[in-house]
């Protein structure tokens, strides 16, 4: 059997509870709790001392690429459940005025290019979407689902069939942390 060899580490911060059962590692916080599975045939990670410890088996460039990946997933669950994520988007137009409400799982977009169709983006997971004047917010613990929201925004108002130099009409993400 090969001998696991330490790469890296992440230090669990204070105010912060991370629990490991078989590959599920569970991180909770004052914002809440995030859950994902780490499953790799040459790759663990280990909870000991207050710091998640990623090993390999086999050293190749796979598996330094996996080792990279899971400890940037790590810091942005710590991120998460300490401070949350947020992105602001811009509702921007100038031939036709947009309406865009949020109505249960789905951001909707009514009067987009004048068509009389509403158009809707799918809220991903446990973000919270909430529009101010011609901004949008896309707020939540999870990384990849605020993003996959903001996302699913935009692509919503994709034009296709005209000039994009004259109608810029749509919905950009202009920040976030």
């Amino acid at each position: 059997m090969t001998s696991w060899k330490e790469m890296e580490k992440v230090k669990i911060p204070a105010g912060v509870k991370a629990s490991q059962n078989g590959f599920e590692f569970t991180i909770s916080g004052p914002k809440g709790e995030l859950r994902k599975q780490f499953t790799n045939n040459y790759v663990t990670v280990a909870l000991k001392d207050g710091e998640a410890t990623i090993s390999v088996s086999k050293e190749n460039q796979y598996s330094k690429a996996i080792v990279g990946t899971w400890k940037s997933l790590l810091q942005s669950m710590i991120h998460g459940v300490q401070a949350g994520y947020q992105y602001e988007m811009k509702i921007d137009y100038t031939h036709f005025p947009m309406r865009v409400s949020v109505r249960g799982d789905k951001v909707v977009i009514e009067n987009f290019l004048g068509e009389r169709a509403p158009r809707s983006a799918k809220v991903v997971g446990h973000c919270s979407v909430s529009v101010k004047g011609d901004r949008v917010f896309v707020n939540g613990i999870d990384r990849y689902e605020v993003g996959e929201t903001a996302a699913n925004i935009e692509r919503a108002t994709k034009i296709k069939g005209f000039d994009l130099r004259v109608f810029q009409d749509g919905i950009y993400l202009i920040g976030g942390n």
